[in-house]
């Protein structure tokens, strides 16, 4: 307990001096040893023993995270290191790598400066190493590499020192290439972000066996890559550990070449957000001064069952303390500050004050949900934070007891707030409540930790995919008349272009930003200029444009006419699955003269009917989620392994060999995907490991819609007849 006081102690002390705070996350594909890197990094900074590190996962802290042996929920630690005679804080966020859980990983960037992107030596760049990159670049963090399992090259595969060479340059270079493409466009950024052996921002080593090396650290120690291969083929780990343990490189590298606050929010501000840059307020934040105004971004929130809910997040600017009354974004009122801390891994440290550049825990804060912006002033909030895939599978849950039923309708609220990539629909009448996550495992934890943690009995009913709809071709102009028959719309729609629809989903193109601003993104992605300039709302990646001209009363029935569309756009006419990726031109409208005669119950009908028969004449049709597979499998079974993809509607696109292991990298439908890792294991007899990704929704073929319709008006209680305009599917 007393070594614990004493690195709490000094954390409080160096929470202070900004210029020697890193605030970092590690980030990963599946099983390329994150957690593990972790605990050598805990073990080096003496918060657990050296001779459990790499086996007690100290940052998985749920029960569910131990048993299925992966990180489910990003987890934040403070520690301190000392580097060329200066002592720094760290504050480490452990994220996890499983696709279906990438929402973690989004936030986290939003707390931290810089990113230690871990990569398997063996497996190299995997899809979720380019996902997890593309998250820290887009927040506008700064990634080092370490390059984990270079035992396993020695060891295992028994390669050479110029084959071992070749193999780690060959991953440095990959990681390179993603990241020039994707910073070319951020002049936010002017330094050259590539890492390099040379210039220090790549480490090696094995964080199972806790050595590890750079450049600098072999300069420093007088080892070679001749003598750690030697050591490591002897056996002679614990020596390679003591004279080059992991924990010095990697804390070394993390002081050295990650940015401070002070560095950092001066560049970050501007990207993540829109309120006035010459405001006193952008100043603070950017000065990184612990006396202006409190400002705290909300990047998690979490149930502690003695201190209720926990919100985590970055001190951008001012100091927090116990007592302060603070402003939620989007709520009314104020929220007071019931305690404030630091995270010791899964142990809470309440602590007296926490100044800007530093990541809070926070109790007090009920109306926070992972994404709110709090501060001492009322402000413009924090960029929403944009996950990168949505939710493509949905469940029903419902209470085993009736009595349990209000208990579950709070919990699921509750994780709602914790996890915005959950989508929750609450039926209050049937008792039936559906869940939407971003894969079975997400969906399968969620209903787990339910049962587990909060003791309610549910069924839950098979995975449901999601679908969408979306227009294949423009319409034709199309009349929406009010039941009274006094009020007229008249609406077409086309498709937007793919680059559009990403430059939305994406949140480059919000209604949130300024108007100048959102006209110059929307042209860049191939929207010409008249149709930007009347842009009237964006409803998820579906566009409407007012291009009406001097329309009485128009304004204020405006926001009735965007009701009607939402509703529309949100219950397409296929199967009441949300639209995606269309124009909506609004051309022209006839409106009654007397409000009483334009109202809710007139206006609303009228564009629902209009944007559901333009939808129609521009035959639109049912899109399917669809996932990015790979599958690594011993050379026997690399035929069942590719029997499994195309068995399920999908597409084999590349096979390679890699090491021992061969590639099979292909693409196929989620509804066909459910069941399949049960269904690869008996297919290659437990050999293969695989991986999948959200690859986005595809236009599904034209021989399944109809029935594929059908199916889901059935299960949704919908009529199962078609409109008749509806004859091309």
């Amino acid at each position: 307990m007393g070594r614990r006081k004493k690195i709490v102690e000094q954390c409080e002390r160096l929470m202070d001096e900004p210029e020697q705070i890193r605030n970092i996350a590690i980030a990963a594909h599946v099983d390329h040893g994150k957690t593990t890197l972790t605990d050598n990094l805990l073990a080096g900074a003496g918060m657990i023993s050296d001779d459990t590190a790499g086996e007690q996962l100290a940052m998985d802290t749920e029960e569910d995270e131990q048993e299925r042996g992966i990180t489910i929920d990003a987890a934040n630690v403070s520690m301190t290191h000392e580097y060329e005679d200066t002592d720094y804080l760290i504050n480490l966020i452990d994220t996890p790598g499983h696709v279906d859980f990438g929402g973690d990983v989004t936030r986290a960037m939003r707390a931290v400066d810089g990113a230690l992107v871990v990569v398997d030596a063996v497996e190299g760049a995997m899809p979720q190493t380019e996902t997890v990159l593309r998250q820290a670049l887009r927040e506008g963090v700064k990634p080092t590499l370490f390059i984990n399992k270079v035992d396993r090259l020695i060891s295992e595969l028994q390669e050479g020192p110029e084959e071992m060479q070749e193999r780690l340059l060959s991953v440095i270079r990959e990681v390179n290439e993603l990241i020039r493409g994707m910073t070319e466009e951020m002049e936010d950024i002017d330094d050259d972000w590539t890492v390099s052996v040379e210039g220090g921002t790549v480490g090696f080593g094995s964080a199972l066996y806790k050595w590890g090396v750079s450049f600098p650290s072999m300069q420093r120690t007088g080892m070679d890559f001749g003598e750690i291969m030697e050591l490591e083929r002897a056996d002679k780990r614990q020596e390679l550990h003591e004279r080059t343990p992991l924990s010095d490189v990697v804390l070394d590298m993390v002081c050295e070449h990650f940015p401070n606050p002070v560095d950092a929010q001066p560049r970050r501000i501007p990207r993540i957000w829109r309120g006035d840059e010459d405001s006193e307020l952008a100043d603070t934040m950017r000065l990184v001064d612990e006396d202006g105004e409190v400002v705290l971004m909300v990047t998690d929130i979490g149930v502690d069952p003695h201190a209720g809910e926990i919100a985590a997040g970055r001190v951008f600017s001012g100091t927090l303390e116990k007592g302060q009354e603070l402003y939620v974004s989007g709520t009314a009122g104020k929220n007071r500050v019931q305690s404030v801390g630091i995270y010791m891994g899964g142990e809470r440290e309440e602590v007296d004050r926490v100044p800007a550049g530093n990541i809070a825990a926070v109790t007090g804060l009920k109306d926070a949900i992972a994404g709110s912006t709090v501060s001492s002033v009322e402000m413009t909030p924090f960029e929403s934070i944009e996950h990168i895939s949505e939710p493509v599978i949905t469940k029903a849950v419902e209470a085993k007891n009736m009595d349990d039923l209000p208990k579950l309708i709070e919990t699921l609220r509750q994780v709602s707030k914790e996890d915005p990539t959950i989508q929750i629909e609450i039926n209050e009448d049937t008792g039936e409540h559906l869940i939407s996550g971003q894969g079975e495992l997400h969906l399968e934890v969620i209903g787990q930790r339910i049962e587990r943690n909060q003791g309610i009995p549910i069924n839950t009913g098979e995975p449901i995919v999601v679908f969408r709809e979306a227009p294949q071709t423009e319409s034709r102009e199309v009349e929406g008349i009010s039941p009274n028959r006094h009020n007229r719309f008249y609406i077409t729609v086309h498709p937007l272009s793919e680059e559009l629809v990403e430059t939305i989903k994406m949140g480059e193109a919000s209604m949130d930003m300024p108007e100048q601003e959102r006209r110059e993104v929307l042209q860049d992605a191939g929207m010409d200029k008249d149709t930007s300039q009347n842009v009237e709302h964006i409803h998820g990646t579906n566009v409407l444009i007012d291009d009406t001209k001097g329309i009485q009363h128009l304004n204020e029935t405006m926001e009735l006419v965007i009701e009607g569309l939402e509703d529309a756009l949100d219950d397409g006419p296929l199967a009441a699955e949300p639209v995606q990726g269309t124009l909506l031109r609004l051309h022209d409208a006839k409106l009654h003269e007397d409000t009483i005669h334009r109202g809710p119950a007139q206006v609303i009908p009228a564009v629902r009917n209009a944007v559901h028969n333009a939808l129609i004449d521009a035959d639109i049709k049912l899109l399917e989620p669809i996932q990015d597979v790979r599958i690594d499998v011993p050379n026997d079974y690399m035929g069942s392994a590719s029997g499994e993809i195309q068995g399920r509607r999908g597409r084999v696109d590349d096979m390679y060999q890699e090491g021992d292991l061969m590639v099979v990298e292909g693409v196929a439908p989620v509804e066909e995907m459910i069941g399949f890792a049960s269904d690869i294991r008996s297919a290659t007899e437990g050999r293969a490991s695989w991986n999948t990704e959200n690859a986005g929704f595809q236009v599904m073929a034209d021989n399944l819609q109809r029935d594929q319709i059908m199916e889901i008006r059935e299960r949704k209680g919908m009529k199962l007849e078609l409109p008749e305009a509806i004859d091309y599917i």
